[in-house]
Formats: structure tokens, sequence, C-alpha cells
């Protein structure tokens, strides 16, 4: 393999995209420390300005095109964050920017791709399908194309975020690192490698999206038949066939995320961080829990923030529900006055907090257990939990725990 991602080279990058970067130190993280017994450090790229780190490679590339590739003005496919870095990119540097994003993109990466000042075209279910239609119209109108990830300089921009974690934390052990289509994690180990080669670089993908790691099974490029994840962001069929023999040769373990552990994730940033971190982002996090390790120094990057408030609402709810600090309890009460006032004073003496009663007296035609009440509660989690259901046994309600579907 001719090594077209040099030194020389994210040593240009690392200085041209100081130009639009945000400074994002590493942050101690003192919880999963103590959980994962490691040193763990977060690479809060999520604190960029356009809330991810894709501006990175974008405006390098950008800074690599002639004026006549700048004049026909830039396109792009993205499912948002390449999006913005682009549209950020353009609009510092007086280009022209057309936007594809898939469909089901969340309406909060559509508009600040927008107030960037690109023109969005929404097509396609997902990132291959958008990606297409771009190539598409750049072949009608002439557009540059600047790929979000199958790209050396796109790819070289974004691996400066190794140069910066390195220059802080030089003695790092391993670098956990999202792969959608493998931008992000070709530059980073490359450079990692190339500065450190004892460095060990983890790629994490989403379990419903793990292009990359059936790639390095079968040895060469291959495509998913189809993707489902709620990490949008690397919801990605296909890898980029110009970075897969450098995640062939710098990358040392692929780790797989389920849906599930991202929800647990994003509570665990919000209520130890204080910090918003979009699924895809949340996939270094989760893999913590998956490290075979002790005592070593660890960071994960926190490849982007950007969720919107409707999808965050749902995670909460879906993470609260997960670690039982909402639960739902079905229990029979005699058809009678007084019964419900008896169940809510034995759930205060169990300091359960009721968030919704449903209270249905049709359920049966035997007046003594002729109502169905159906509780909602909020506990302090798994042990609360059974505390609760416990006592209502005892107290002869015969409860029984129904699958919560939300509130």
């Amino acid at each position: 393999m001719e090594q077209e991602l040099t030194l020389e080279k994210f040593e240009e990058a690392s200085e041209e995209v100081q130009k639009v970067t945000q400074e994002t130190k590493l942050i101690y993280s003192e919880y999963f420390s103590s959980m994962t017994g490691n040193k763990v450090y977060f690479k809060p790229e999520n604190m960029q300005y356009t809330g991810a780190y894709k501006v990175r490679g974008a405006y390098y590339k950008i800074s690599t095109l002639s004026e006549e590739e700048k004049e026909r003005g830039l396109i792009a496919a993205s499912a948002g964050n390449h999006a913005q870095g682009v549209a950020y990119a353009a609009k510092l540097a007086g280009i022209k920017a057309t936007i594809v994003m898939p469909t089901t993109t969340p309406l909060m990466k559509v508009n600040r791709t927008r107030s960037y000042g690109a023109d969005v075209v929404l097509y396609g279910d997902v990132f291959d399908e958008s990606c297409e239609y771009a190539y598409k119209l750049a072949e009608e109108h002439g557009y540059t194309f600047v790929h979000p990830f199958d790209d050396l300089d796109v790819a070289t921009g974004q691996g400066t975020i190794a140069m910066e974690i390195i220059k802080e934390l030089p003695t790092v052990d391993y670098i956990l690192v999202p792969i959608g289509g493998g931008g992000l994690c070709a530059g980073v180990s490359t450079l990692a490698k190339l500065l450190n080669p004892k460095i060990r670089i983890i790629g994490v993908e989403p379990a419903g999206a793990n292009c990359m790691q059936e790639s390095l099974k079968q040895g060469k490029v291959v495509t998913l038949p189809s993707v489902s994840t709620i990490a949008d962001g690397t919801a990605v069929k296909r890898p980029g066939e110009k970075l897969f023999p450098y995640i062939q040769q710098n990358v040392d373990e692929i780790i797989t995320v389920e849906d599930a552990e991202l929800i647990v994730a994003f509570l665990d940033m919000v209520e130890n961080h204080k910090m918003i971190v979009e699924n895809s982002g949340l996939l270094t996090v989760a893999a913590l829990r998956h490290l075979d390790v002790k005592k070593k120094k660890i960071v994960s990057i926190l490849s982007g923030g950007n969720m919107d408030v409707i999808t965050m609402s749902s995670v909460v709810q879906h993470g609260l529900i997960q670690r039982d600090r909402i639960f739902t309890v079905s229990v029979l009460l005699p058809d009678k006055p007084g019964e419900l006032a008896k169940v809510s004073s034995l759930l205060a003496d169990q300091r359960g907090n009721v968030i919704k009663l449903e209270h249905n007296q049709f359920i049966s035609i035997n007046r003594n257990a002729a109502v169905e009440l159906r509780i909602t509660l909020e506990a302090e989690g798994t042990d609360h939990k059974n505390r609760i259901v416990q006592a209502l046994y005892d107290a002869g309600y015969r409860p029984k725990l129904v699958k919560s579907k939300g509130m």
C-alpha cells in the first residue's frame, strides 16, 4: 500500500484546522475510571462549533482544492455532521455548497446545515442512497464532491484529533474511535501509530451497522444488506474503499455496541458529566464496558453532540425504564371505596413516586377483584423497585409487572 496519509500531511492539516476548530481538551472521567479500573479520558468533539469533529476534514479538504474546483461549488452527502462541517467550512471560504441528506435526518441537523448557508436536498432513507444521488447531482451540475469519509484528505483532517490527544496525554494506551464509514478511524489510527506504534486503537461500531467489522472478517470491503441503529451518524452499509487498507493496518480491534447500551451511556454522560453526546458519539462510551483491561490510560473520542430534543427525550425515557427507575405494575383491587387510598398509602410508605395511574373498572364481573389499577412509578433503581413490588405482594394485591412503553 502506498502511504498517502503521511506525517507531513497530518502536521499540515493540524495547523490548518486550528483556524476553524475550538480547543477540545481531554476531560478526565472519575465515574468511568472508577467503574472500569482504568484512567478514562474523553476527547469532547461534541463541543466543536458545529457540534462534531467533521469540520476538521471538511476544512482541510477545501484547503487542498484548486480555485477552479472551488468555483464549481461543493456538494456532499451526509446524515448530518459532515453536512454541517462542509456547510460551515464552505461559508468561511465563500464557496457555494449543496448537501444531500437522508429523509430520516433529525430536523435539528437539517436546520443547522441550512443556517450555514448551504442548500439542503433531502433524498433516500440511509446515507448510501443520499450519496448516490449526490454523485448524480455532481455530474449534472459540475459540483466538486466532498465525500464524508472515503477521501484521504478528509481522513487526514479528521486524524488531527490524534495529534491533539497524544500532545496532551503522551502516555495514552488506548484510543477508542467510532466507526461509520471509517474516515475518522483511518485518520486517527494511522497518525497514532505513526507517532507511537504501541498505542492500541479500538474501532467501535453499532451492532446493527457493523460494515467495517464484516469487511475486516472477509478481508475486503463488503456491503451490508441493511442497517438498523439509533446511531444515525454511523448508519453506513459500506465502508470506504480508500480507507480500508489503513484500517486493516492500524486498527487493533473492533467492538460492536447494541442500541440499548447507547441509551444507558447517554444517561451516564448526562448525569455524571452534564454533557449531551449523540448516539454515534456514545459508541466509545458504551465500549468502555467491553474492554477487559485494567490500569490503562484510555481516551474515548466523543465524535458529536447533535441530538434533537425529541430524540433526547425518548432516549432519557427509555434509559430510565431500562434502569428500573421508572416501571409499571398492575394490581387487582376490590371494587369498593377506599381501596385506592390503601394502595397510595402503601406506595408512600415505600417512597415510590407515582407518575401515572390507569383505573379500569371493567376488567372483571367479580366485584372482589373487579378493578385493575396500573401504576407507573419512579424508583431509585432495581432494588427499590423490587421492594415496592414485594410490599404490594405482601399486602395481597398480586402485582404483575407490565412492560413499560414510555409515559
